[in-house]
């Protein structure tokens, strides 16, 4: 045939060693619409598989060199999507019907009639179609419910993991690696993980970002079997080198953001094409997610650097307040892993302690003077929660850390300011700031005392357990405040104290 092929020709290859029933096969199947090219046996058949991508292969049963069987296992090794018709005598019928259970789809007996073998043919083509439909269908769901779960989340973390666990799922990975930009023009290896059922002895040998850039501004895909894999390679020894390799680049506004890289480690188990585009598919899907992740993680970095000055601010109100925030932060959060909060609760009570005092930048007069406030300044103190909640409002994304900031100073007895909330009307994050706040106020030294020492702190903190604080936690905090001080840990172990430059252990006194 001649001239440009259409992509709904089907592409046939008829093997034979006799010349005469396959100049008679291709004649016939090329007046049916076929594309047809032949071989003399299987050996000449894998050559021009190699140079070709046929649907179908229509082979006799004996033949020289290579014959049909040997044939169709090297077809289902390399090219499992061409389906396999074998050509036999009436005296070889059980090798035919073995070559079924091999995969083979169907035998025709020799002599054969043309029309019978065309009709067998285009029912393997139907059959191959139908594969290929289903084979779209599930691609479809797959990537419907992958996507479906990297929207879910804003957590690189997460989203990382379900696009390596979706390319072992559905490309039937060894290992996956993916690599991620880090915004300066390199390149790392953000996670590496394993088929549950491969098991490796050593870490995966590192992927050249070179040699895949490389690559990727010649060829919009990257598809390797064979020594061909070991180029994208900076150094090869650690690991028997991968069977094969398929990689999909991972872009955002054009630019390229990351790899999604799948590897086979065993022997016989080939990428094909139709898992490239599978892999491809699925990354198109993660580059946005990556991204979005990626603008989150910033996003949440700003946050912290806000907080961080906004604390930083108060506590340079007065040099016997700093580092007070972070130490009720670090306290606070010492509670909340004792109380079995969530990761994301711990986070929230440990960002509200550290802004718990943001309102006093409301209150003008220094409230660490020698002596007691008086009357008039202790009323203008007790207005920096209100403050602290009229700062916060307007920044949308502080919103979760109002109620600890505008009501640790309630009592569980519901004596407290600024609502006199009583029990568990009181937010359990007010409730947790409460005590550590009462804590680091009563052993840190202040313009009108010295620091009290631990005894006598915690022997108040557990006098005023049903009164000022919330028992349970009161007892909790003892417990956890014991604990950490009996392993000699130091609150130099959280990043806001150490940004203080304390040096500060927790109080032994």
């Amino acid at each position: 045939m001649s001239g440009q092929l259409s992509e709904d020709v089907a592409k046939v290859l008829v093997v034979d060693d006799e010349e005469v029933i396959r100049e008679i096969l291709a004649d016939f199947l090329t007046m049916e619409g076929f594309y047809v090219r032949t071989a003399e046996d299987g050996s000449a058949a894998l050559v021009e598989l190699s140079r070709d991508r046929f649907d179908l292969v229509l082979s006799d049963l004996k033949m020289p060199n290579m014959g049909g069987l040997e044939l169709l296992g090297a077809i289902r090794k390399h090219t499992p999507h061409v389906v396999t018709i074998i050509m036999t005598g009436f005296g070889t019928v059980e090798t035919a019907i073995d070559a079924m259970k091999q995969g083979a789809y169907d035998y025709v007996l020799k002599p054969f009639k043309v029309e019978e073998v065309v009709h067998t043919i285009r029912r393997g083509l139907e059959k191959q179609r139908l594969e290929a439909e289903n084979f779209r269908l599930k691609e479809a769901l797959s990537l419907y419910k992958v996507s479906e779960a990297i929207a879910a989340s804003l957590s690189l973390e997460q989203v990382v993991h379900t696009l390596s666990r979706a390319a072992i799922d559905e490309v039937d990975s060894d290992v996956v690696t993916v690599l991620l930009s880090d915004g300066g023009g390199s390149f790392y290896r953000r996670t590496t993980e394993l088929n549950p059922n491969f098991r490796m002895r050593r870490e995966p040998d590192t992927l050249s970002i070179e040699a895949l850039n490389e690559h990727f501004v010649h060829a919009p895909a990257l598809l390797e079997h064979g020594e061909r894999c070991w180029r994208y390679f900076d150094q090869l020894g650690h690991q028997p080198p991968p069977h094969s390799l398929a990689v999909a680049r991972l872009t955002a506004r054009g630019d390229t953001i990351g790899f999604l890289c799948a590897l086979s480690y065993t022997l016989g188990k080939r990428f094909d094409e139709g898992q490239r585009k599978l892999l491809h598919a699925t990354a198109d899907r993660a580059s946005a997610a990556i991204e979005n992740a990626r603008l989150y993680e910033d996003l949440q970095a700003t946050f912290k650097q806000t907080i961080r000055g906004l604390a930083s601010a108060i506590d340079k109100m007065d040099r016997y307040t700093a580092g007070h925030s972070a130490r009720v932060a670090a306290y606070a959060q010492i509670l909340a892993i004792k109380l079995g909060l969530s990761d994301a609760d711990i986070e929230i009570v440990r960002q509200s302690a550290l802004m718990h005092d943001v309102g006093k930048i409301g209150c003008v007069m220094n409230l660490n003077k020698p002596g007691k406030l008086t009357q008039e300044e202790y009323e203008t103190f007790k207005q920096h929660p209100d403050h602290g909640r009229d700062i916060l409002q307007p920044i949308e994304f502080l919103h979760p850390l109002i109620p600890g900031v505008h009501l640790h100073h309630e009592r569980w007895d519901g004596l407290g300011y600024p609502l006199g909330l009583k029990g568990n009307d009181v937010p359990l994050i007010a409730r947790i700031i409460a005590v550590a706040d009462t804590y680091d106020a009563m052993t840190s030294d202040r313009a009108y005392r010295k620091a009290l020492a631990h005894k006598i702190a915690i022997a108040e903190i557990d006098r005023c357990g049903g009164s000022q604080f919330d028992p349970e936690l009161a007892h909790g905090f003892l417990e956890s405040i014991d604990l950490f001080r009996e392993e000699g840990r130091s609150l130099e172990e959280f990043p806001d104290v150490r940004e203080t430059q304390s040096g500060l252990m927790a109080p032994r006194r």
